[in-house]
This record gives C-alpha cells, structure tokens and sequence, in this order.
C-alpha cells in the first residue's frame, strides 16, 4: 500500500531500502537505529551491509545468497522484533571548539545572516547537547540534530575545493564536524583540534549514531596545547552517560 510505513523497496539488485516515516525526528531514528543493531547483532544470511540514515535504512545484501522477496519478508519481522528492544544507553562527548580568528572564517557571513553578534553565536552554539542523527559523507562526519534556529544559515553559493579537517560548521538547520580535509559547502565558525576520524585506533570514529555532542569555547592558546596533546595520543576526550530529554531523545 503506497504511503504505509515502515516500507520496503529495492535499490538496484542488490540492495534494498526500509523507509520509516517521511519525517524527521528522533523517535524515528531511534526505530532506524535499533534495526541497524539487531542485523549487527544477529545478521541474517547474505547480508553484507547496513547504511542507517535519518529517517530510512540501506541494506546491501548478496544476491547470490538470498533474493530481495525472502530478505524484505525476514526484515520485516525483525522491524517487529527491534521495536519491542530497550533503547541503548547514550553518551555525551563535550569537544573544544575555537571560534576565532582563521578558524571562524564564516562567522561574519553567520552574523550578518542572523543578525547575531558573534559572542551570542557562540553563546548559542555551544548551549545545546546535539544528538547524532547519522554519520555520513565521510568517516566521522556528525549530522547534529538540535540546533539553534536562530543560527540557521543557507550553505555557502560556492563550495570551498578543500575544508580544513575540525572544521566546525553550519549547513541550514544542521551543524557538524569535518574530521578530514575534503570540499564542503558548509558556514565555517570554528574547529576543533579533536580528531573525530582517528586511523590509528582500534574504533576510529570517537562516537556512533545516537550520541550526543556538547561544544565547549576554547582560546587560540588552548588550541594549540590540546592539538599537541592529540597528535600525542595524549588527550582524552570527556564523556558521560547521558540520558536525554524527551524532546532530545
């Protein structure tokens, strides 16, 4: 029935696609979420990969093992099964952010679109706890759900070739992190010396969908000392169990 959710559709031979609701919102994640889990946690034959999004998850599977017909009916029991599980705990990572100098390079642009000094932009980007809706793009890269609506901010007319790696920016209602160098079209307002994609370790991306973010201010001074420390492997990014606010979670 067109319009009925959870819905199940292929994408191409070998890949299938199971929409939940044509919205936003972290209820909705959540049940993406938990299916994503339960086909990690007890994968089902020729399932090769899951791609969770906002609102829709991805599954590749291998065709020579199974056919689109047999996995969509499996996964629609699961879809009953990951409901009924307890939502997994939360964790809050607070990450340094240096909203000055080079390192804001679009704060003006931000300022003049909202009509915000950048004091009170920052006073306003670092007082929510931003949950993470999805990773995608590129390793690490947070869709941060949460974000002030007065600091919404049309991405830039004309994308940067090459976004420092911390780079911490506004892309409409969304903000996020650039954990590696890459081009991107988002408002830049501050980095991070915080390596959210870290190769050299066993679990190289510091948080997972579900998460929550809270930015804190730090001087250029302070930047420089705990970039140090990174590159150290010295530094150790706070964290804590959160448990959510209804309108968060």
């Amino acid at each position: 029935m067109p319009g009925k959710f959870p819905r199940i559709s292929p994408c191409g031979e070998s890949a299938l696609l199971v929409e939940f609701a044509p919205v936003i919102s972290a209820a909705v994640n959540d049940r993406v979420q938990a299916l994503a889990k339960n086909l990690v946690k007890d994968p089902l034959p020729g399932l090769m990969e899951t791609v969770p999004a906002y609102a829709s998850l991805l599954v590749y599977f291998d065709l020579r093992r199974i056919r689109y017909g047999k996995l969509s009916s499996l996964i629609r029991r699961r879809i009953t099964q990951s409901t009924a599980e307890k939502v997994p705990s939360r964790t809050l990572f607070f990450i340094p952010v240096c909203y000055e100098g080079e390192f804001a390079e679009d704060m003006e642009e931000v300022a003049f679109h909202t009509s915000l000094s950048p004091e009170e932009i920052v006073r306003r980007h670092t007082a929510p706890r931003y949950r993470i809706f999805m990773l995608g793009f590129l390793p690490g890269f947070p869709y941060l759900g949460g974000l002030d609506p007065r600091l919404e901010t049309p991405r830039r007319k004309n994308p940067r070739t090459m976004v420092p790696p911390g780079a911490v920016g506004i892309g409409g209602n969304q903000t996020g992190i650039y954990p590696l160098a890459s081009p991107g079209g988002w408002q830049l307002i501050g980095r991070t010396p915080v390596r959210p994609y870290d190769r050299r370790l066993e679990e190289p991306v510091l948080y997972k969908t579900g998460d929550f973010i809270a930015f804190f201010p730090i001087d250029l001074g302070e930047y420089a000392e705990i970039e140090k420390q990174v590159a150290a492997g010295a530094y150790e990014v706070r964290r804590e169990g959160y448990t959510p606010f209804p309108k968060e979670c």
